[in-house]
């Protein structure tokens, strides 16, 4: 009994020492650096994709943003690294990038068997199905003997099999690993329908010949948790990712966002004074300069902003808040206190 306590006690010394000397390791190499290298998805309108102009646009683009603005206060001190559905988490194992803002799913699998760690959610999907509106079909259980286009190495590859299977229908998968290549086999008829996360849809229909002549049907099949993610064992990097993406979530309940945030400076609310580095300590905590969130807020903006300029009622996408709106407006979108 007290050899079994003894090993026990050495195991605990051995795990806390190697945490201890792994911890900060990533930071410390950002710096280095003097950038971060975001892993993305560089197809996808509205989340990852370069514009005409050849700047990079996207929800998880201004994930990245803000964490490089948390490191350098500087959201331009940043590399995006496009990926595969298949490339993406071999590139963040093998040190290839910094962190993963790719519109992954956190799932128990990749949490306990890809050394992996997810941050904060930026954004609650689900799957769903495209198709072409000429084929009439209202519902996903009228899909049945269809043929599917399907990214592989993804989640969606399981749940339209899984899908398929409880519902005792069949169906002919079209698999492609390239995103837009993916798309392109659908637009041209290869397969009836085009399955993925409903924000992904949103993004590949705008981005269709014509646009009008698809549709998303109404069901949702799955649920699809986006968040970033970093490799396993590095606590510091960890929370640094995680609340840079908080630190937009809580400025917009705050009420602050990058129009107002320097006259916000001068409020008189604690709670304000602590998240904006007037009252120190926040970003001791995290290794970072006390104005890290007030630069992020500034830069970058609060999460309202981001959805809205990359992914909103304004854009092509035309995607509402839904799940992703603040948890006092009835989305899932809360913050912990900044202190």
């Amino acid at each position: 009994m007290k050899l079994s306590k003894l090993w026990l006690l050495v195991m605990a010394v051995v795990v806390a020492l190697s945490g201890a000397a792994f911890a900060g390791q990533t930071l410390d190499n950002v710096k280095a650096k003097g950038f971060v290298q975001v892993g993305v998805n560089g197809e996808l309108f509205g989340f990852g994709k370069p514009d005409e102009k050849g700047v990079w646009r996207g929800l998880d683009v201004d994930t990245g943003r803000a964490i490089a603005v948390a490191v350098f206060g500087d959201a331009n001190k940043i590399k995006f690294i496009p990926l595969t559905a298949v490339q993406r988490f071999t590139a963040l194992q093998s040190g290839e990038i910094d962190v993963l803002c790719r519109n992954a799913t956190q799932t128990l699998g990749r949490d306990t068997e890809l050394g992996l760690d997810f941050a904060q959610v930026n954004y609650y999907d689900g799957q769903g199905f495209l198709v072409p509106k000429k084929l009439k079909i209202k519902r996903a259980k009228k899909l049945d003997g269809a043929t599917v286009c399907v990214l592989p190495g993804t989640t969606t590859e399981l749940n339209v099999a899984d899908y398929f299977r409880l519902h005792k229908m069949k169906m002919k998968p079209v698999v492609i690993e390239n995103t837009a290549e993916l798309a392109k086999a659908f637009f041209a008829g290869r397969c009836d329908v085009l399955t993925s996360d409903a924000s992904q849809l949103a993004g590949t229909r705008a981005v269709a010949p014509k646009p009008d002549d698809y549709i998303i049907l109404p069901d949702i099949i799955s649920k699809e948790p986006l968040a970033p993610a970093v490799r396993h064992g590095d606590n510091q990097w960890k929370d640094i990712v995680t609340y840079a993406v908080l630190a937009m979530i809580e400025a917009e309940e705050l009420g602050i966002n990058s129009k107002n945030v320097d006259e916000q400076l001068k409020s008189a609310n604690p709670i304000v004074q602590r998240f904006l580095g007037v009252s120190p300590g926040n970003g001791k905590a995290l290794g970072l300069d006390e104005k890290w969130a007030y630069n992020i807020v500034k830069q970058v903006g609060n999460y309202g902003e981001i959805f809205e300029r990359n992914v909103g009622k304004n854009t092509p996408l035309k995607l509402q808040r839904g799940l992703n709106a603040l948890w006092k407006n009835g989305g899932l979108m809360y913050s912990p206190p900044f202190k």
